[in-house]
């Protein structure tokens, strides 16, 4: 029987192979959308959606974020299989043709656009401490977010590790209170161009 890991790779697997099917769907070298990845893809979530209790943090912060992107994915399909269906319907000719034909590529492009950007760009997680040494959980959440936003953009997490990171938030945060007077750092992990990044921002 597969765990808990597995069937969340599976499904991250799942989600990518959707995407490669309607674009294939949406270039013509498909003749029907999908619909068999989708019915799985639909089956896991569901499975996990009333599974939650039976997740660690972990497993659930990267079901979270598979469940997003696969949102945004179903939502710019729908729009887009619209398109393609109403495309079939409608002829046009001559100049007119051309303007209507290039405002439609323009707002494809930029559906597009916003596309790869919401599957590239996860929700951000957001963290605040005071005291890292005794506020043990909250770190390690923060440990958790980081390393799962960097695996899913692609980059490499052999090197990180608690200890580690645990040291740099102890001295960032005290560096920072003592620089800026503060009592709390907030800690926001964010995906942006496709990059994790790491921001420590004083709390008032």
């Amino acid at each position: 029987m597969a765990t808990i890991d597995e069937e969340l790779s599976q499904l991250e697997r799942d989600i990518r192979q959707l995407k490669i099917e309607y674009d294939q769907f949406f270039g013509g070298g498909r003749k029907r959308p999908p619909t068999e990845i989708e019915w799985r893809i639909e089956l896991t979530v569901k499975k996990y959606g009333e599974r939650s209790g039976d997740m660690k943090y972990g497993q659930r912060f990267r079901y979270n974020n598979l469940t997003q992107t696969y949102a945004k994915y179903k939502d710019i399909f729908r729009k887009k299989v619209k398109q393609k269906e109403e495309a079939t319907v409608q002829r046009h000719f001559g100049a007119a043709a051309k303007k209507i034909e290039a405002e439609r590529a323009q707002r494809l492009a930029e559906a597009n656009a916003r596309y790869a950007t919401a599957v590239a760009e996860p929700a951000a997680f957001r963290m605040t401490c005071s005291e890292p040494e005794r506020e043990v959980d909250k770190v390690e959440r923060l440990f958790q977010a980081f390393v799962e936003a960097k695996r899913l953009a692609g980059e490499d997490t052999s090197r990180l590790s608690h200890a580690g990171f645990n040291e740099f938030v102890r001295k960032k945060t005290k560096d920072l209170q003592e620089r800026n007077g503060c009592g709390e750092v907030e800690y926001v992990v964010e995906t942006v161009g496709g990059q994790v990044k790491l921001k420590a921002l004083v709390k008032a």
